[in-house]
């Protein structure tokens, strides 16, 4: 008797080990596919112009490589950012700090780029009364990064003056490099001289 028991165990164990062997299967299967999924929805939140080349000639690890350099510089820009509100913040709505006057061509210009659709960007360039810019080296930016500009208006709202321009993309299946477009007018905002004349805009 003792020895049919052992036979019939003996019997059972290579269909246990294999249902075991399934299952893990079956949880690596399934870990991987959740781990793919998590990686597309981290992919998909960066602009598809961004990735060199398509993010479909991409493999999985470039992708992840490419999103994590994507996110490092929007980290900078934030910091960047952050700064230049804290020099905003010290100067009141007259140009001037709590302590002395400062004049408003001091007013170091800021630059925002908003996308609009698939086609379109916005450029917001705030400044000083005084520009301490150029308006067209800000269009020729703009053009030379394939687009064309649409329309260009210039508001004021106390010693601030808001330059707002919107391009479309040339070529809509090739897109631009709104990352570097902005890196450009940034730089172009860094190194500040008088522009004179308004109607040279």
């Amino acid at each position: 008797m003792k020895g049919k028991m052992m036979n019939m165990s003996a019997a059972s164990s290579p269909g246990s080990a294999n249902g075991n062997k399934l299952d893990r299967k079956t949880v690596e299967r399934n870990r991987r596919m959740h781990m793919k999924g998590l990686c597309l929805r981290l992919t998909s939140l960066v602009p598809p112009h961004y990735f060199k080349p398509s993010r479909d000639l991409l493999s999985q690890q470039d992708q992840l490589d490419q999103t994590a350099a994507y996110i490092t510089e929007l980290k900078e820009r934030i910091d960047e950012l952050k700064a230049k509100k804290e020099l905003l913040a010290l100067i009141n709505i007259d140009g001037s700090t709590s302590s002395s006057p400062v004049p408003a061509s001091f007013i170091v210009p800021v630059v925002e780029l908003r996308e609009l659709g698939s086609s379109n960007i916005e450029v917001v360039v705030v400044s000083g009364l005084d520009k301490n810019f150029r308006l067209c080296d800000v269009i020729s930016v703009l053009q030379e990064e394939g687009t064309d500009l649409i329309s260009t208006n210039i508001s004021r709202v106390g010693d601030r003056v808001f330059h707002t321009l919107h391009a479309q993309v040339k070529v809509c299946r090739v897109g631009v490099d709104t990352t570097r477009i902005l890196q450009r007018l940034q730089e172009l905002m860094s190194f500040p001289y008088l522009c004179g004349d308004l109607q040279s805009y």
